[in-house]
């Protein structure tokens, strides 16, 4: 019992509505004094304020500053995404979506700072990279509209028997757990995360250039690499509720899509496009077929 109220006062101060608003507001705040900064420096390196020899390409073009506000609004993502893991499965699987995505429009706001406008736009890296991220940023778009579509869809009585099992409202508890402990090892993995990638940025001119070629990564490799553990605790313990195919055969799959999102950190190009546009795909698929499975349990009721 004493186990029970403990997670019940930790989801309620750290997962509740007012926390989550709280939480936009400091964020939105952040984001904001972060982008002018962002401007401010650009503008001193510009006029020559501040002289860097090598400055990055986030430092030289006004447009790349809107990275900044992003990064941390896609923090704030990130706890959203915490926030509905113990209300809804789909819901939660659809942000780990949507912040993918997000960090594909990020990238976006950072080419354009690299951008060759010529007739060799086919043939420079950095060109295609951003004609890949436009296309897939369109198409995820989409496919995210699909995914929450069908997440939406209820077939009668079968939802209705499994949601007042006892096994449920254990399960639902387990992950309220969960959620409540990923709150403060998100904070400290992103603060992990910048500190870390702070400190090359001061070190070696090498270093320091790598570690802005790897900005993306920062902090949302681990995170997903966390996401795939939660995951698979999430898939053993519902065999204690339920052992049902479809639903197992929906929650591995689940699995194998945040799989294919983390292993698109990996690599670049195209194939970083093509992970991230086959793990939403794989996610579709397995939720459209696991719906056909559950409307079926429903006209035989």
């Amino acid at each position: 019992m004493r186990y029970d109220e403990t997670i019940e006062k930790w989801s309620k101060r750290l997962l509740s509505a007012e926390t989550q608003k709280r939480a936009e507001r400091t964020i939105l705040a952040v984001a904001i004094g972060s982008f002018l900064v962002h401007l401010v420096l650009i503008y001193l390196i510009d006029v020559g304020i501040v002289s860097l020899k090598q400055p990055p390409d986030l430092l030289l073009n006004p447009i790349a500053a809107i990275y900044t506000p992003f990064s941390f609004i896609l923090v704030y993502e990130v706890y959203l995404l915490i926030f509905y893991l113990p209300k809804s499965f789909t819901t939660y699987i659809s942000k780990q979506y949507e912040i993918i995505v997000l960090i594909i429009i990020r990238r976006l706001f950072k080419d354009f700072s690299t951008l060759s406008l010529t007739t060799d736009w086919f043939k420079i890296k950095y060109d295609l990279q951003f004609t890949y991220d436009l296309i897939a940023s369109l198409l995820l778009f989409y496919l995210i509209f699909l995914f929450r579509r069908e997440s939406k869809k209820r077939y009668g009585a079968a939802e209705n028997v499994e949601m007042r099992e006892v096994g449920v409202a254990r399960f639902i508890k387990i992950k309220k757990g969960l959620s409540a402990l990923l709150v403060p090892v998100l904070v400290g993995l992103s603060t992990y995360s910048l500190v870390k990638w702070l400190m090359q940025c001061f070190q070696s001119a090498g270093t320091a250039a790598e570690s802005f070629k790897n900005i993306n990564n920062v902090f949302f490799e681990h995170f997903f690499t966390l996401l795939i553990v939660v995951d698979v605790i999430l898939l053993l313990f519902s065999f204690f509720h339920t052992d049902e195919f479809h639903k197992i055969i929906r929650n591995s799959g689940f699995i194998i899509s945040t799989i294919l999102i983390r292993l698109s950190f990996s690599v670049e190009g195209l194939l970083n496009t093509v992970l991230i546009a086959s793990a939403i795909v794989y996610g579709l698929v397995i939720l459209y077929i696991y719906n056909l499975y559950e409307r079926q349990i429903a006209g035989e009721q």
